[in-house]
């Protein structure tokens, strides 16, 4: 919108600007603007031929073209927190609010900082900003509309980078909330700037888990091994292990050591695999997610081979999900770490119970949400699903005709009567048009095996016992179709149902025992939270970095390269 069309007549010489609200900051404009251009048309062009506007209305004028358009630009710099400007600015009348030196050198330094956090300088405004201090003086000279856009630019870089430190930058894979928490936005930008304290108010909107903190100090690690050449490869060739000489023994000491994942020490026999590498090998396997057999084959290979600048990249991706996510992570919950196959059941902030989970295949990805276990059922029945039923049972039954009989299944009619499975013509079937049921009945062939924990999803996806116990052997265990296979169910039932006596482990035995459908309600929901890690750091800040099995960490860096969009804000 031009400037002019809006713009007050000047102020009387020697009275301070005025500035009167236009609208309340809870209010929209009960006017478009087609009618207020008619009314302008016939005005003399005298009318706005005044002074030059003071920063004040320059301002003004950028806060009701957002309340107008949506948005406004500041310079050639797109203003991408529109929804919380105008309240900001209305509240202080539109005074400039960047007035003290120390609130904006704090600011600037938390820009030029802000890859610490994986994040870029660049989304925030760092270039145009610079480049209006240069021409302003530091912001006490050019002119007001050049301070105007100085001042707006300063805000929307602090209030984007709070807002991506504590939300995240890229839309989120999963339901979280959009809540600052105690934080009351308007209030702590206008706290900070009057106390100076831009810092503080940025730690606060950052992650309080340990574990944000521990990724933040590995990209430091990380970063600081690239800055100073990165790490060496170990050269292609037959698998090394316990006894094996050579310089290829030589270079992974070298590359162990470099993450510190090595032995203590060099000894003075560095080009011989000895029982000390051995045990530092297997240890990282452990943590990487890899057969953990002491010998660097293929497989560790690869993985110690990947340079250092991609695994800090990882890293920065993993951190967003960590915003995402953090901040819900409190009190007693059930967490599913889909990328690195395990449970755990946090209480009190100790984890209680820890298990091997099978996940789904790269082709049925388990998703990532949040929801609330209500209930559990013993000795379920299995219903066939929608994208089972499209993808496996009927072109099986289309193919030979013996799926159902193989898989231990019963056909149904809608009124649950069964059905003989011959007399059904099944190329006449989809999935989207199949007027039957398929059900398994509860015993050791069901695919839920003894134990179903529920939680309402939009995914119909659960959490279950198996059949297919020797699957959890394997150290990469997507195998489900989207579903969560539980190692060890009764263990996470006795701790879930934890209602003193009555629920012991011995009790629900007997329950399973009588093969007899039984549904029981947990004493209190229990958050469940299925998220997905490819990064983990143990006790000692050592670093795992996972097999990105869904290659999701592509889409998240992609994100984080965008440039600055605006943001779905929460109630301001």
């Amino acid at each position: 919108m031009p400037a002019w069309v809006l713009r007050r007549p000047a102020q009387p010489v020697g009275e301070p600007p005025r500035v009167s609200r236009v609208w309340s900051s809870s209010s929209r404009l009960p006017w478009s603007a087609p009618f207020w251009l008619t009314l302008l048309v016939g005005i003399p062009a005298s009318a706005f031929a005044a002074d030059s506007p003071s920063e004040q209305e320059a301002v003004r004028e950028r806060i009701e073209e957002i309340r107008l358009l949506g948005e406004t630009r500041a310079g050639e710099e797109k203003v991408t927190s529109g929804a919380f400007l105008p309240e900001f600015y209305e509240r202080r009348d539109f005074l400039p609010a960047w007035t003290r030196p120390q609130s904006v050198n704090q600011l600037l330094g938390a820009i030029r900082s802000a890859e610490a956090d994986g994040l870029s300088p660049s989304s925030y405004h760092l270039q145009a900003i610079e480049r209006l201090q240069a021409a302003t003086s530091g912001g006490t000279g050019g002119s007001a509309e050049e301070r105007a856009n100085l001042d707006l630019l300063q805000t929307d870089a602090l209030v984007q980078l709070a807002y991506d430190l504590h939300f995240g930058k890229v839309d989120p894979e999963w339901n979280t909330s959009r809540s600052f928490g105690e934080i009351k936005p308007v209030e702590a930008l206008a706290a900070a700037l009057e106390s100076g304290d831009i810092a503080g108010l940025l730690a606060r909107t950052r992650p309080q888990h340990p574990f944000y903190g521990q990724l933040r100090d590995a990209l430091a690690r990380l970063r600081a091994i690239a800055a100073s050449g990165g790490w060496p490869a170990i050269p292609l060739g037959p698998t090394l292990e316990k006894g094996v000489r050579g310089d290829r023994v030589l270079r992974l000491r070298e590359r162990l050591a470099a993450t510190g994942d090595g032995p203590e020490g060099m000894p003075a026999q560095a080009s011989v695999f000895d029982e000390a590498l051995e045990r530092a090998v297997r240890d990282l396997q452990v943590r990487y997610g890899l057969p953990a057999d002491g010998a660097v084959g293929g497989s560790t290979l690869e993985a110690l081979n990947v340079p250092v600048a991609a695994r800090v990249e990882q890293i920065r991706a993993n951190m967003e999900r960590a915003r995402w996510v953090l901040h819900e992570v409190k009190g007693d919950y059930l967490v599913v770490d889909i990328a690195g196959f395990q449970a755990e059941f946090v209480r009190n902030g100790q984890t209680v119970w820890k298990s091997r989970v099978q996940v789904g295949t790269p082709y049925r990805k388990t998703p990532t949400f949040k929801s609330d276990l209500t209930y559990l059922v013993f000795n379920p029945t299995w219903t066939v699903p929608p994208t089972i039923l499209d993808k496996d049972i009927l072109p099986a039954m289309k193919r030979h005709g013996r799926e159902l009989e193989k898989r231990g299944l019963k056909l149904l009619d809608r009124n649950g009567q069964e059905v003989d499975p011959a007399a059904v013509d099944w190329s006449r079937y989809k999935g989207t048009n199949f007027p039957y049921l398929l059900r398994q009945d509860p015993g050791p062939r069901n695919a839920l095996g003894r134990i179903k924990f529920m939680l309402p999803n939009p995914h119909s996806v659960y959490l279950h016992d198996t059949p297919k116990k020797s699957l959890f052997d394997k150290p990469e265990r997507a195998f489900s179709s989207g579903c969560i296979r539980i190692e060890n169910p009764i263990e996470l039932a006795e701790l879930l149902l934890d209602d003193g006596n009555r629920w012991g482990r011995e009790r629900i035995q007997a329950v399973i025992d009588t093969k007899h459908t039984r549904t029981v309600f947990l004493p209190r929901p229990v958050p469940v939270l299925l998220l997905y890690w490819t990064v983990s750091v143990d006790a000692g800040g050592r670093v795992g970095f996972k097999k990105d099995i869904y290659e999701r960490d592509r889409t998240v860096l992609e994100g984080l390269a965008q440039s600055a969009r605006a943001r779905t804000w929460p109630a301001v």
